[in-house]
């Protein structure tokens, strides 16, 4: 218990790299943590509703976050293919080269990334199953990686060079998902063990663009 606890500690000491009074860089902390979620989730989660569930905010509160970064042309809304009463956030170029240079976490980024891949991997893996431990406790669902969810699909390989056709289903939304953005985050995300082999897509992949 006395390390487990330790280790607790450390995390709250790591997050007060993305919560903090005021702001950085123009932004205040929630404001970060939209932008964030919005240049990783995928097209099903980038709406206003997923992000207010994402961020835990209010519906009015996640309409204020994203018009401020609209003032700031680091955001545009566009109509949703499927929804055309719906809309899709997108992050514009200057809010993804803003991520890249500005983003609070992007030192623990590199703190992390200095550890080398076998410990990321390691740290990335027991942070999911404590995830895990506490979506159990307490019936709540957070976001995942797409490649991990029960609602993906595999369908029959594409032919050609293009890596870009869809390769696999999304049987939630009945509509098709690329192999990279089966790397994006979802908030519809339920976790299964039985997932597609994702690694051999992209080991595929990798030969392809390299043909």
């Amino acid at each position: 218990m006395p390390l487990a606890r330790e280790a607790v500690e450390l995390l709250v000491q790591a997050a007060r790299a993305w919560y903090f009074e005021g702001n950085q860089h123009g932004l205040r902390d929630r404001e970060w943590m939209a932008l964030r979620f919005l240049g990783r989730a995928n097209r099903f989660s980038r709406t206003p509703s997923a992000l207010a569930g994402f961020i835990g905010a209010t519906r009015a509160t996640a309409s204020q976050i994203v018009k401020t970064l609209e003032s700031k042309s680091f955001l545009v809304r566009k109509p949703s293919h499927e929804d055309k009463r719906s809309v899709v956030l997108h992050v514009t170029a200057q809010g993804a080269k803003c991520l890249s240079q500005h983003d609070p976490i992007n030192h623990v980024v590199n703190a992390v990334t200095s550890l080398g891949t076998d410990e990321c991997i390691r740290l990335r893996d027991s942070l999911r199953e404590v995830l895990n431990h506490l979506d159990a406790a307490h019936q709540r669902l957070d976001a995942s990686i797409c490649r991990d969810c029960m609602f993906l699909a595999e369908r029959s390989p594409s032919t050609g060079k293009g890596r870009t056709t869809a390769e696999f289903m999304c049987r939630l939304y009945r509509a098709p998902v690329s192999l990279e953005e089966t790397e994006l985050l979802c908030t519809s995300f339920e976790r299964t063990r039985d997932r597609p082999k994702i690694e051999e897509h992209l080991d595929r992949a990798r030969v392809a663009s390299q043909g």
